[in-house]
């Protein structure tokens, strides 16, 4: 015999409902409810399941002040967010990523900004000592990230978006730039060009480090020209983009090939070289990374090698779970390879 009771419309109508209404609705004991809830396996399925859809039916919603009183745990993942605009929609590829991971989850995603020029430690200190948040997710990591040492010490859960260069291990996923440059090179060159430009990213970052060695790798085993440039770097806004690629342009050591690790820095110099006359394909081509289908939109014939952005959230999101789990590992560590698909080179000399 059922023993699941009607509601009754005098105590839940008019009041938020509770596990005190559930138990009423079930017939279970609160103390019942409360770790059907929870999940606990000690629970009968069938039992956890019933109260599932009736805590969904009446919109139950969980106290997490007090489940955080009780607990110690916020139920909050916070994201550490960068501005940074090289790949076109990274932050909203990231954030979707990661909130499917905590889908299904009892985990909610709180997203907070990094500001540029601020110290990157600064909202990490802050997270941890306030206890806003179970778990970190951060990017743009340095090669001895003070964020990494801070957080290890603790033995606070968290992955990162990069690596770093510490002897100890943590959780990352990370997107091999090195052979991202390094087959960049290749390309460029199989295309006829000699002086080979790479936008890298400022040095303090660890994907500097990679980009360099795939390109410098590249650039001397086949004998071309490098080019650096100064005073612009990925981070540079695209009018300070634009006008020192239009001014290159019209110099004699012009670059003719560019690696581009975002959209913005190519679409920047690919304005500034038209704008002194130069067209790509025939004066320059570029190799650049791209997460989405915007830049195949605006030039369908640009050599893109693509970096799943929202791949990386969802593995961030998956790993950081494991790792709250373990604080003190083993850790997840995912490196993702790049997705080299060129289009034949008949097309271009067609």
């Amino acid at each position: 015999m059922s023993t699941q009771k009607p509601p009754n419309s005098s105590t839940h109508s008019t009041s938020k409902p509770t596990q005190k209404t559930i138990a009423e609705i079930t017939g279970l004991a609160v103390t019942t409810v409360s770790r059907a809830l929870q999940g606990d396996e000690k629970i009968a399925q069938a039992t956890r399941l019933r109260v599932s859809k009736v805590a969904e039916e009446i919109g139950y919603v969980p106290d997490r002040a007090a489940q955080r009183l009780r607990t110690g745990k916020t139920k909050v993942i916070s994201l550490i967010l960068d501005p940074h605009n090289e790949i076109l929609g990274f932050g909203n590829s990231l954030i979707t990523g990661v909130a499917h991971a905590l889908a299904g989850t009892d985990y909610h995603l709180n997203v907070t900004p990094q500001f540029l020029g601020g110290d990157p430690i600064e909202p990490v200190e802050y997270i941890v000592r306030n206890k806003l948040a179970d778990g970190i997710i951060f990017s743009r990591t340095r090669p001895f990230d003070e964020r990494v040492r801070f957080l290890r010490e603790r033995s606070f859960p968290f992955t990162t978006h990069g690596r770093t260069e510490f002897g100890y291990q943590h959780s990352y996923v990370d997107y091999d730039n090195e052979k991202f440059a390094y087959e960049s090179v290749l390309r460029l060159m199989q295309k006829g060009r000699r002086r080979i430009c790479v936008i890298l990213p400022p040095n303090h970052f660890t994907f500097h480090q990679h980009l360099n060695y795939g390109y410098m790798r590249a650039i001397r085993q086949e004998g071309l020209q490098c080019y650096i440039p100064e005073g612009i770097n990925l981070d540079s806004d695209m009018p300070e983009i634009f006008e020192w690629a239009q001014t290159i342009a019209g110099t004699s050591d012009a670059p003719d090939g560019f690696i581009c690790p975002g959209e913005t820095s190519f679409l920047a110099i690919a304005n500034g070289y038209r704008q002194a006359g130069k067209e790509r394909g025939r004066d320059f081509d570029a190799v650049v990374k791209s997460s989405s289908q915007t830049l195949h939109q605006i030039d369908s014939q640009i050599d893109n090698i693509s970096e799943d952005i929202r791949q990386a959230g969802a593995l961030l999101g998956a790993n950081l779970l494991k790792t709250m789990l373990h604080p003190d590992g083993p850790f997840e560590q995912t490196i993702q390879d790049p997705d080299i698909t060129f289009p034949a080179l008949k097309s271009y000399q067609d």
